[in-house]
Protein backbone atom coordinates (compact mmCIF):
# COMPACT_ATOMS: atom_id res chain seq x y z
CA UNK A 1 0.00 0.00 0.00
CA UNK A 2 1.36 3.43 -1.18
CA UNK A 3 1.38 6.17 1.76
CA UNK A 4 1.64 8.88 -1.30
CA UNK A 5 -1.65 10.91 -0.86
CA UNK A 6 -2.43 12.86 -3.90
CA UNK A 7 -3.22 16.41 -3.04
CA UNK A 8 -6.42 18.01 -4.32
CA UNK A 9 -9.00 21.22 -3.91
CA UNK A 10 -11.33 18.22 -1.77
CA UNK A 11 -14.89 17.92 -3.56
CA UNK A 12 -15.22 20.54 -5.82
CA UNK A 13 -17.50 19.56 -8.78
CA UNK A 14 -21.14 18.02 -8.71
CA UNK A 15 -23.47 17.22 -11.88
CA UNK A 16 -27.13 17.09 -11.76
CA UNK A 17 -29.45 15.31 -14.04
CA UNK A 18 -32.18 18.44 -14.29
CA UNK A 19 -35.60 18.96 -16.22
CA UNK A 20 -34.31 22.32 -17.48
CA UNK A 21 -31.16 23.73 -17.40
CA UNK A 22 -31.90 27.24 -17.51
CA UNK A 23 -34.35 26.80 -14.62
CA UNK A 24 -31.68 24.99 -12.81
CA UNK A 25 -29.15 28.23 -13.69
CA UNK A 26 -31.75 31.06 -12.73
CA UNK A 27 -32.44 28.91 -9.04
CA UNK A 28 -28.16 28.68 -8.41
CA UNK A 29 -27.68 32.34 -9.67
CA UNK A 30 -30.37 33.74 -7.68
CA UNK A 31 -29.02 31.76 -4.53
CA UNK A 32 -25.53 31.09 -4.72
CA UNK A 33 -24.37 33.14 -7.19
CA UNK A 34 -23.29 31.34 -9.60
CA UNK A 35 -22.04 32.15 -12.73
CA UNK A 36 -22.22 29.71 -16.24
CA UNK A 37 -18.86 29.69 -17.80
CA UNK A 38 -19.18 26.68 -20.67
CA UNK A 39 -22.40 25.71 -22.31
CA UNK A 40 -23.43 22.92 -24.49
CA UNK A 41 -26.38 21.51 -25.71
CA UNK A 42 -28.44 20.42 -22.85
CA UNK A 43 -25.50 21.43 -20.08
CA UNK A 44 -24.51 24.84 -18.51
CA UNK A 45 -21.09 24.05 -16.36
CA UNK A 46 -20.97 27.00 -13.70
CA UNK A 47 -18.98 28.41 -10.83
CA UNK A 48 -19.51 29.27 -7.51
CA UNK A 49 -17.87 33.00 -7.14
CA UNK A 50 -14.64 33.24 -5.12
CA UNK A 51 -14.62 29.20 -5.11
CA UNK A 52 -13.39 26.34 -6.97
CA UNK A 53 -16.56 24.82 -6.84
CA UNK A 54 -18.40 23.64 -9.91
CA UNK A 55 -22.23 22.79 -11.15
CA UNK A 56 -22.98 21.04 -14.00
CA UNK A 57 -25.99 20.94 -15.10
CA UNK A 58 -27.40 18.39 -17.50
CA UNK A 59 -31.01 18.01 -18.34
CA UNK A 60 -29.63 15.36 -21.29
CA UNK A 61 -29.07 12.79 -18.27
CA UNK A 62 -32.11 10.41 -16.97
CA UNK A 63 -34.19 10.44 -13.49
CA UNK A 64 -33.84 14.29 -13.45
CA UNK A 65 -34.28 14.90 -8.92
CA UNK A 66 -33.60 11.47 -8.31
CA UNK A 67 -30.88 11.34 -6.12
CA UNK A 68 -29.58 7.95 -6.86
CA UNK A 69 -28.19 7.34 -3.11
CA UNK A 70 -27.16 11.05 -2.72
CA UNK A 71 -29.05 12.55 0.38
CA UNK A 72 -27.90 16.16 -0.26
CA UNK A 73 -24.95 18.35 -1.02
CA UNK A 74 -24.04 21.38 0.91
CA UNK A 75 -23.06 25.27 0.86
CA UNK A 76 -21.16 26.71 3.96
CA UNK A 77 -22.39 30.22 4.74
CA UNK A 78 -19.26 32.80 5.81
CA UNK A 79 -21.66 34.49 8.18
CA UNK A 80 -24.14 32.85 10.58
CA UNK A 81 -26.14 35.94 10.39
CA UNK A 82 -26.60 35.19 6.73
CA UNK A 83 -29.58 32.05 7.50
CA UNK A 84 -32.73 34.16 7.05
CA UNK A 85 -31.62 35.71 3.79
CA UNK A 86 -30.39 32.22 2.18
CA UNK A 87 -33.65 30.53 2.91
CA UNK A 88 -35.75 33.97 1.84
CA UNK A 89 -33.68 33.68 -1.41
CA UNK A 90 -34.41 29.95 -1.82
CA UNK A 91 -38.03 30.65 -1.52
CA UNK A 92 -37.63 33.64 -4.19
CA UNK A 93 -35.68 31.48 -6.40
CA UNK A 94 -38.52 29.19 -6.76
CA UNK A 95 -37.06 25.99 -4.10
CA UNK A 96 -38.67 25.38 -0.30
CA UNK A 97 -37.22 25.31 2.84
CA UNK A 98 -37.51 21.74 4.06
CA UNK A 99 -36.40 22.13 7.55
CA UNK A 100 -34.24 24.35 9.85
CA UNK A 101 -32.36 24.60 12.97
CA UNK A 102 -28.95 24.99 14.79
CA UNK A 103 -26.72 22.56 15.22
CA UNK A 104 -25.35 24.37 18.65
CA UNK A 105 -26.08 28.18 19.55
CA UNK A 106 -24.61 30.26 17.13
CA UNK A 107 -24.22 27.43 14.22
CA UNK A 108 -27.53 27.72 12.14
CA UNK A 109 -28.64 25.22 9.36
CA UNK A 110 -31.59 24.95 6.85
CA UNK A 111 -31.89 22.20 4.20
CA UNK A 112 -33.96 23.69 1.08
CA UNK A 113 -34.89 21.73 -2.16
CA UNK A 114 -34.25 23.46 -5.37
CA UNK A 115 -36.75 23.34 -8.32
CA UNK A 116 -35.66 19.86 -9.15
CA UNK A 117 -35.86 18.62 -5.64
CA UNK A 118 -32.71 17.99 -4.92
CA UNK A 119 -31.94 18.54 -0.95
CA UNK A 120 -29.20 21.22 -0.23
CA UNK A 121 -27.94 22.18 2.94
CA UNK A 122 -27.07 25.99 3.64
CA UNK A 123 -25.33 26.13 7.01
CA UNK A 124 -22.57 28.03 9.30
CA UNK A 125 -19.79 26.17 10.96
Amino acid sequence: MSSTMIKTYGLTHIALAVRDVERALRFYQQVFGVEAYFREEGRIHVKTPGCHDIITFDQLAPAPGSGGGILHFGFRLQSPADIDAAVSAVERAGGKLLKRGEFSPGFPYAYVADPDGYEVEIWYE
